[in-house]
């Protein structure tokens, strides 16, 4: 195949949330709440709440300025401030959906610390195999990745222009693999 891009359809999407909602009722973790990650984590956690049936959140950070330049710090594009009630004493599903570098979820978790809430618990599709910028805090004792990759640039379907392409280009690359989702 041309190129090592790693392709993920809504099918596939929709079966690794599947099987991560199956994990956390089997772990016992009963999130009250899901706080998403904007943009990666949005669809992820729509997905889940068919599963587990829990309030939505958004949260959206950023480590690109106008100019398209990385930061070495993230900005907070939109926060949950006027929530913060609803979060102290409760348990949160917080939703991305990869660890690349884990510094937007090790950011995210400080944040979300700071509302005191009883347990936060940690939801990737894809978690990059590779050194971490940030580890997490010792807070966090529940860490759910629905699959393990190498350092890949990941396509994600809500990405594409042309989604029959996409869903094509998944498909060739497991072929290509041998696997099966």
């Amino acid at each position: 195949m041309a190129d090592d891009k790693y392709y993920v359809s809504y099918n596939t999407v929709h079966k690794l949330v599947r099987s991560l909602a199956e994990r956390i009722k089997a772990s016992g973790f009963d999130p009250d709440v899901i706080v998403a990650i904007g943009s990666g984590g949005f669809i992820p956690a729509r997905i889940i709440k068919t599963f587990i049936g829990r309030p939505i959140y958004a949260v959206g950070i950023s480590y690109y300025g106008i100019d398209n330049k990385h930061k070495s710090h993230p900005t907070k594009i939109q926060w949950i401030d006027e929530v913060a009630d609803q979060l102290r004493g409760k348990k949160v599903l917080l939703i991305d959906e990869v660890d690349d570098t884990r510094a937007t979820l090790g950011y995210c978790v400080g944040e979300l610390l700071n509302y005191e809430p009883e347990e936060i618990a940690v939801l990737v599709l894809l978690n990059k195999q590779k050194k971490k910028d940030v580890e997490f805090p010792p807070e966090i004792k529940r860490y759910y990745p629905a699959m393990e990759i190498g350092d890949q640039w990941i396509k994600f379907p809500w990405d594409a222009e042309d989604i029959e392409e996409h869903t094509l280009k998944e498909m060739e690359m497991l072929n290509n693999k041998g696997k099966k989702l």
